[in-house]
């Protein structure tokens, strides 16, 4: 069986544990590139492109991109970070279950998904947890903390102890749909869709409004964007939030925001 690269086990690494991320997209790299700052990381990549493609994005922090989930075998703490789905969350538990330690903590980045249903997917509850980072990862501060019922002392100061070793702020909130952020702010974004199909606004000037006018930092589309068009979809249908039609078009048209560099706005690069 493969391990993780020898440098994850030197113990002269500030994480206090040996972390191994499983996901390829936005918030896995944004984590592995904010961890190898402070340890050797591995991340998991399911196919040989995407490790390709996660190689180039990682090749200045460090951090080793494996293509086999057996070298995440000597982590001690694995954060989950797939397809915000909760089938798919499931299928990556069960062929991390013949991987992983008993004692090795896993937890879940997903934004929305119930965690007590995750952790008696994941047949470890006394060692799951809900580790909700958000994007761009190396700049937010917030990490939303979930904990099933199940999960024991150890598992939380684990958890809250990692949070702390990334320099997060980490915050416990009740596993419901959303959790607090999302469950405040999606309902926000999408009225804010809403207002332009009602008034014809370009959608530059609706964030010009909420940046200038309310002092958010990205205004509502533009975040929306950032987010994604899809992923904001599964969220909004996972909060029971109404999600507005136009979403669901641009989703069909391949409008996806930043990832694609289009959505409500244009990106260039």
């Amino acid at each position: 069986m493969c391990s993780l690269p020898a440098a994850l086990t030197d113990q002269s690494t500030t994480l206090p544990e040996r972390l191994g991320i499983v996901g390829s997209g936005t918030i896995a790299c944004g984590l592995a590139k904010l961890a190898s700052a402070h340890g050797q990381v591995a991340l998991y990549a399911r196919t040989a492109e995407s490790a390709e493609r996660v190689r180039g994005r990682l090749a200045e922090c460090g951090a080793q991109v494996v293509t086999e989930l057996d070298a995440l075998a000597d982590a001690t703490f694995v954060v989950e970070a797939v397809l915000e789905d909760e089938a798919v969350k499931g299928q990556a538990y069960g062929r991390l279950e013949s991987v992983l330690a008993p004692d090795t903590i896993l937890t879940s980045s997903t934004s929305s998904l119930s965690i007590a249903r995750l952790a008696e997917a994941s047949g470890r509850s006394d060692r799951f947890a809900g580790f909700h980072v958000f994007n761009p990862v190396e700049r937010m501060k917030l990490v939303e903390l979930v904990f099933p019922p199940a999960a024991s002392e150890e598992t939380r100061a684990r958890v809250r102890t990692l949070s702390d070793a990334l320099g997060k702020t980490g915050v416990e909130v009740p596993d419901t749909p959303g959790f607090v952020v999302n469950r405040l702010l999606f309902p926000y974004l999408f009225d804010a869709v809403r207002l332009l199909e009602e008034n014809g606004l370009a959608p530059s000037d609706v964030d010009a409004c909420m940046r200038f006018g309310a002092g958010h930092p990205l205004g509502p589309l533009a975040l929306l964007d950032l987010v994604g068009i899809d992923v904001s979809i599964a969220i909004g249908e996972s909060i029971g939030a109404d999600v507005p039609e136009r979403l669901y078009r641009m989703a069909e048209e391949g409008l996806l925001g930043r990832k694609v560099k289009a959505g409500f706005l244009e990106y260039d690069g």
